[in-house]
């Protein structure tokens, strides 16, 4: 499938002109950070040439900087049906990308409980309903790390029932991987990767939160997290292979920065979309409530930044509610990507992230690396030696 002449404009969150929002920039000389306030783009690389080093200083004042006129009348369009210029690269530069997985624990409990129940909705029922005599509460409503929390993985383990993807679902650590290495993330309208060789996978349609050194949430965007059930699903141990690679981690398309009008509760009952258009007319839809997430943004945050040092910040990938059953060929197949879907994960308050699939091999290979990017900051000179140079 062809999206001719998609405009990021298009994609924009609803209420932009009113937004603060945060991405980067490639004119062709190397990408610069901007910042969109009340519509109009104004290049800050002088005054921050990172957005991390724009983050972590961030205090709700706008630095100075260079307008590039309207977001509308800037004409980006999307990477995979040309080369455009200017280019919109994912809104994250030197930060850590991280990931919690497994953050709902309602889904995770009942794909534990259809397992046993084989798909018979009569036993499910009397499993759930067992459970809740044992425990003593819906365990819908079980909050990870809680008593409940321990009294339902004694019962699930007295039912054979337990796994370790339960043990952070309900347990008091919550996963915390390390999706993509600094600056690999895709933006907008950029190619996004599958393993060739993977036969069984799908989107994740996130909320992304941006974090400075400090721990502060200072905003949050869209992402995907793609996602390969079969090679995770051979083993845990196999994480670093089906989430690491090629074009396979997308964030965009700006992050939009807390103020007034957009707070993290806001993030806290966003429902994502997601949309799947193939080249094979197929079609796929659905969403991911944030309302429904069992365990708090800010505690991940928290979990995240623990005892470890991130000292360009770090982005957040919060998880999902959605893991497609709905069969796309054969019956009991299910759900999994060909090359050419077009994917687009959306919320009003964000705007919509879209990418295209292809394979990790095929994808445009990943090339401008921290020290690439220290020099090409470094030759347009935007590496001042003191604080008092610029």
């Amino acid at each position: 499938m062809t999206v001719p002449g998609v405009n990021l404009v298009q994609h924009l969150p609803e209420d932009w002109r009113d937004a603060l929002l945060v991405g980067r920039l490639d004119a062709g000389a190397g990408p610069v950070p901007v910042l969109v306030v009340n519509g109009r783009v104004r290049d800050v690389s002088r005054s921050a040439p990172t957005v991390a080093e724009l983050l972590n200083a961030w205090s709700g004042a706008v630095p100075a900087g260079k307008d590039l006129g309207p977001l509308n009348e800037l004409t980006i369009t999307a990477a995979f049906d040309s080369d455009p210029t200017p280019r919109l690269l994912a809104p994250c530069d030197l930060q850590c990308i991280k990931a919690c997985g497994v953050t709902f624990a309602v889904s995770a409990v009942e794909r534990v409980i259809e397992e046993r129940a084989r798909g018979d909705s009569a036993k499910a029922q009397a499993i759930r309903d067992a459970l809740g005599l044992r425990v003593g509460e819906d365990i819908r409503s079980v909050r990870p790390g809680s008593a409940s929390a321990a009294r339902l993985k004694d019962a699930l383990i007295a039912d054979g029932l337990w796994s370790q993807y339960l043990e952070v679902a309900i347990g008091p650590d919550a996963e915390v991987f390390t999706k993509a290495p600094v600056l690999s993330a895709v933006g907008w309208g950029d190619w996004i990767g599958v393993r060739s060789e993977s036969q069984w996978n799908n989107p994740e349609p996130e909320v992304v939160l941006a974090c400075d050194a400090r721990g502060r949430i200072l905003g949050a965007a869209l992402g995907n997290d793609v996602n390969l059930r079969d090679i995770e699903g051979r083993s845990a141990l196999l994480l670093g292979k089906a989430k690491d690679n090629n074009a396979s981690c997308a964030i965009g398309p700006f992050i939009r920065l807390f103020d007034e009008r957009f707070k993290l509760d806001v993030v806290r009952s966003t429902v994502v979309a997601l949309q799947v258009q193939g080249v094979d007319d197929y079609r796929l839809e659905g969403s991911s409530s944030m309302s429904l997430i069992s365990r708090d943004p800010a505690d991940l945050v928290r979990q995240t930044l623990d005892q470890h040092h991130y000292p360009d910040g770090f982005m957040l990938f919060l998880g999902t509610m959605f893991a497609p059953t709905q069969d796309r060929e054969a019956p009991g197949r299910g759900f999994t990507h060909k090359s050419g879907d077009v994917v687009r994960v959306s919320s009003p308050a964000l705007g919509t992230l879209l990418n295209k699939v292809t394979t990790s091999q095929q994808a445009p290979p990943w090339t401008l690396g921290i020290a690439g990017l220290m020099r090409s900051l470094a030759q347009r000179g935007l590496l001042p030696h003191s604080q008092e140079d610029r």
